[in-house]
């Protein structure tokens, strides 16, 4: 989809994902008078809204978004995990971006890209949220619309402020971004960080409130099916925790990540379920919630399956000692998420954790049907990290349990209390875990870490110029 200026034009593409897409994007929704009475026919029937909030699942998987360079690309870049040590054009964008030049054209037209169509998307979710059957909904199924319409917007609020605003604990005081209610031409006026903040809180808060009793209503129906891939109450919980968590308020963040772990609806799987759990799927066990996405592999295979070395990305090359610390027993999480490439005698790891082996091997047919294709947006071990962090000082026994159990159901053996659990490791433990899934560098900046770079060498000292994009120069010129 073609993100224009936002001032001049946009277009409301709410093509949905599942097999529910409409005939063409270009002559569905749009501003102009047309394009409004489209919206607001589809808008008023049960199914014209949920087709509406599947195109908004649908656009978070864009290549500019979770589709690449939220997920497995730019934000791993930015954390110095992935690489690439190719000498083409291409290389040197990935160089400028690792060494955080966010003035180099090639990063202003991703972060740009990143900044259009998330407020696009932002518009679009707007519209359902402020539709006649969604906007005072007080009963079913308009609480579960309306309550996965607001965790979206909040969701998606939530990581434009965690790239381009400052860090909440550091600054909070700092200048935020527009939050976006309306579905408008205009673009809401910028707000404070704490502001944006309080709006994050108030759209979650709600949307728990209003899917509290959405598991009496689970398989009723067709929408009412495969949860993980809606924002549903447990997803939306785990965000609570993770927002709290970003914003140095533990306690809360604990409660949220404690009721997630203890309704048990999603468990952390057995270590021998490690394997291909999450290459190109949602994880069976532990995916809160994951945007469905056929075409993901096409993606990954690209980046990281391939070894082209102009394009490809490459693993750091010390990563893999990562996981010899604490390493007694044995980390299935080794085989799982790399593969070994024999290079002149030397083995090289690439990243094989998100490659969907059914197609890398030509056997998509022989795929388990009950297998969701996907990008994993929220996954449970989380919360146990949250949870560990949170009790790390009022109460470390509990943490430590806590840590140990991620530990356990990946093979390694539980740390004891004579081992003294650290901030350090169990940030560790999220670095390994969570490779290729973009949260890596939030959290760094969540904690003001400084940066080693993929050198091994350079160290990136925390501050503004690392840790916060620049606004795009498109939104300076639109409120020209």
């Amino acid at each position: 989809m073609m993100i224009m200026n936002k001032k001049k034009y946009i277009i409301l593409c709410l093509c949905a994902a599942l097999g529910l897409a409409f005939t063409s994007c270009d002559d569905f929704l749009d501003i102009t008078p047309e394009g409004q009475v489209k919206r607001e026919q589809l808008l008023k029937t049960e199914q014209g809204v949920e087709d509406a909030l599947y195109g908004v699942y649908s656009q978070l998987r864009s290549t500019s978004l979770y589709g690449q360079e939220l997920s497995f690309s730019a934000l791993e870049i930015m954390s110095q995990t992935l690489w690439c040590y190719g000498n083409m054009s291409s290389a040197v964008g990935i160089t400028a971006l690792g060494n955080y030049d966010y003035s180099y054209s090639t990063v202003e037209g991703l972060f740009e890209s990143v900044w259009t169509e998330m407020y696009a998307n932002i518009s679009n979710v707007n519209s359902i949220i402020n539709s006649p059957l969604v906007e005072g909904a007080t009963s079913y199924p308009y609480t579960i619309y309306r309550g996965e319409a607001l965790a979206l917007r909040a969701f998606m609020h939530f990581d434009l402020v965690r790239l381009f605003a400052e860090q909440y604990t550091v600054n909070p005081d700092a200048n935020g971004i527009p939050y976006a209610t309306e579905f408008s031409l205009n673009t809401p006026d910028f707000e404070s960080l704490a502001k944006n903040y309080e709006h994050i809180l108030a759209d979650l808060t709600e949307a728990e409130q209003l899917l509290e009793n959405e598991d009496e209503y689970e398989g009723t129906s067709t929408f009412m099916l495969d949860r993980q891939i809606h924002l549903n109450k447990y997803a939306v919980k785990a965000l609570l925790a993770r927002v709290h968590l970003t914003m140095g308020n533990k306690e809360a963040a604990l409660a949220y990540a404690q009721d997630v772990i203890e309704s048990r609806k999603y468990i952390l799987k057995q270590k021998t379920e490690v394997q291909n759990d999450l290459a190109g799927v949602l994880s069976r066990k532990e995916t809160l919630w994951g945007v469905y996405h056929s075409g993901f592999y096409t993606n990954v295979n690209a980046k990281l399956q391939q070894t082209t070395s102009y394009y490809s990305l490459d693993l750091r090359n010390d990563y893999m000692t990562l996981y010899e610390t604490d390493a007694s027993g044995l980390d299935f999480r080794i085989t799982a998420y790399f593969t070994a490439v024999d290079q002149g005698g030397t083995p090289k790891y690439r990243l094989s954790k998100l490659t969907d082996i059914y197609e890398l091997n030509n056997m998509a047919g022989s795929r388990p049907s009950e297998l969701i294709l996907g990008i994993n947006m929220i996954r449970i071990p989380e919360m146990y990290y949250i949870a560990a962090e949170a009790l790390l000082d009022v109460n470390p026994e509990l943490a430590l349990d806590y840590y140990n159990q991620v530990r356990i159901h990946r093979g390694l053996d539980p740390l004891t209390p004579n081992d003294a659990l650290t901030l350090e490791r169990i940030n560790d433990e999220r670095y390994k875990e969570y490779i290729g899934e973009g949260q890596s560098f939030f959290n760094m900046k969540r904690l003001n870490l400084p940066i080693l770079s993929h050198d091994g060498e350079t160290v990136f000292e925390p501050g503004k110029e690392i840790y916060v994009v620049p606004i795009p120069d498109i939104e300076k010129e639109n409120r020209n």
